[in-house]
């Protein structure tokens, strides 16, 4: 079966789905949610997948994009899941998905904010962390080894450093993601060439019946287990669960801002134990800076916003480690996401457990908490409630997980390469009638006019805001999605006239 998603797929696979039973209903389309709907397709079990919006609507865009390998779980001294965290990096990196994933290397500069005892604190951390990373059995060919750098290669890998005081840097290598929404897309995907229906804008209700968002159209559902993966707001389906949702809060530079930096920077927060803000640099030629961490009560947005004192604290912070302080006129964008936490003692909720919970009670199975790296494990503890069949998902590979050569495809190849890995040829494939297509949709923007055909005829976007907000992240930067936004509605208009088909 085709991995590819489109409008016609999905409103064929819905309309079975009416009329067949399955073995597993899933409710929610972030990274949690496909990767137990691959899990358990993986499994010979009959799967659907249902998302009231769109893949990776809520928490799963909006992280750090980084596959972390547990150095934050050591300092806290949760062996266990920074243990758990490097063997799933190592997945990640090695088997599912190593053209979504590369090595950053990640700098913390020993400037005055530094002194010498927490310096030697976070160098003892980093080589606790190698150990776990050679367990895990992740090369040193594929994370080298942390090291110390002197000041003249501190000052190369993060030229903004503040010079006064600096005397030199600590240096380790983490995973980092291409694109987080681009992992759930490729989770989603693989899911669907074994099988499953993956199926958007379809909303799971009270009543257990599933309504189709884009005609109004409801339909019962025969399904043996409904999985609840719907992240923070779990609660609306399975009634008592106790979440201690927290928000958390990038803005996006320009990379110029900070002299084109080649290593991720890391500066302590200000009379806090083991709370850092990182400037995280991205090829597309931005820097992401986060990361807040507050407690979110009350009713939950679907898309939380940042607040003006939120940036300011991420700018201040970050500003603390730079030659030249950064003002609000350097952001170019920002974006905000829930953590889904579960619930423990009292307690800030940067202080709260990462781990994460399945609980399976009268053909309902909950999800809760977890974070982005270790997924892979969530979806196998919970797909082994559901059979004795054996997990499959560590030797797996998604979608576009081969190789290709970039320079094959001309100038467009590094990028397409970058993005959809062995996939990049079917992507370049769709401009043989159209060279233009290989160009920017605008001035100043680097998504190409393929990438929009693809993200419709391929990764199951329908609207004009699936491909702005999620396959292309163009919406992260506001001038390059205002640029954008002509050609993204002329494209969606043309494919949906039929005027476009793989």
């Amino acid at each position: 079966m085709t991995s590819r998603l489109d409008a016609a797929r999905r409103d064929r696979e819905l309309d079975q789905l009416g009329r067949e039973r399955v073995d597993v209903l899933v409710v929610g389309g972030g990274v949690t949610g496909c990767g137990i709907a691959l899990d358990a397709a993986s499994r010979g079990l009959s799967v659907a997948l249902v998302e009231k919006d769109d893949l990776a609507f809520g928490t799963s865009r909006w992280s750090s994009k980084l596959v972390h390998g547990g150095l934050r779980y050591l300092a806290s001294g949760d062996v266990g899941l920074a243990w758990e965290s490097a063997r799933e990096r190592r997945t990640l990196m090695t088997t599912t998905a190593p053209h979504l994933v590369r090595p950053l290397p990640m700098v913390l500069p020993l400037g005055d904010d530094v002194d010498v005892k927490d310096g030697l604190l976070v160098d003892a951390g980093q080589r606790v962390a190698d150990v776990l990373r050679r367990a895990a059995r992740t090369s040193g060919r594929v994370l080298p080894p942390p090291r110390r750098l002197g000041v003249v290669e501190t000052q190369r890998l993060v030229p903004a450093v503040r010079r006064q005081g600096l005397r030199g840097g600590l240096l380790n290598w983490d995973g980092q993601l291409e694109d987080d929404a681009r992992l759930v897309v490729a989770l989603a995907r693989t899911a669907a060439a074994l099988g499953a229906s993956v199926l958007t804008r379809v909303r799971y209700d009270a009543a257990g019946r599933l309504v189709d968002e884009v005609t109004g159209e409801s339909l019962a559902v025969d399904a043996t287990t409904v999985v609840n993966a719907t992240g923070a707001w779990a609660d609306t389906i399975t009634p008592g669960v106790r979440l201690q949702p927290s928000k958390g809060v990038h803005v996006v530079l320009d990379a110029a801002a900070l002299g084109r930096p080649t290593a991720s920077m890391t500066v302590p927060v200000p009379g806090e134990q083991n709370r850092f803000v990182f400037a995280l640099p991205h090829p597309d030629g931005l820097v992401y800076v986060g990361l807040t961490d507050d407690p979110l009560d009350g009713p939950l947005p679907e898309v939380p916003r940042a607040e003006e004192a939120e940036i300011a604290f991420l700018l201040d912070t970050l500003s603390r480690g730079l030659e030249r302080p950064l003002s609000r006129a350097d952001v170019v964008g920002t974006f905000a996401g829930v953590r889904p936490l579960v619930a423990g003692a009292e307690g800030r909720t940067a202080d709260l457990s990462r781990r994460h919970v399945v609980r399976l009670e009268d053909g309902l199975l909950t999800v809760l908490g977890g974070k982005l790296t270790t997924y892979r494990q969530m979806a196998q503890d919970a797909v082994d409630l559901l059979t004795d069949v054996p997990c499959r998902t560590t030797t797996l590979p998604l979608v576009g997980a081969g190789r290709v050569r970039a320079s094959q495809l001309g100038p467009a190849g590094p990028r397409l390469v970058r993005r959809y890995g062995s996939e990049a040829p079917d992507v370049a494939a769709l401009a043989v009638e159209d060279p233009r297509l290989l160009e920017p949709v605008a001035p100043g923007v680097p998504v190409l006019g393929v990438e929009l055909l693809w993200g419709l005829l391929a990764e199951g976007a329908l609207g004009a805001d699936d491909l702005l907000e999620r396959r292309t992240r163009l919406s992260l930067v506001d001038t390059w999605a205002a640029a954008a936004r002509p050609a993204v509605e002329s494209v969606v208009a043309e494919v949906h006239a039929g005027g476009r088909a793989l």
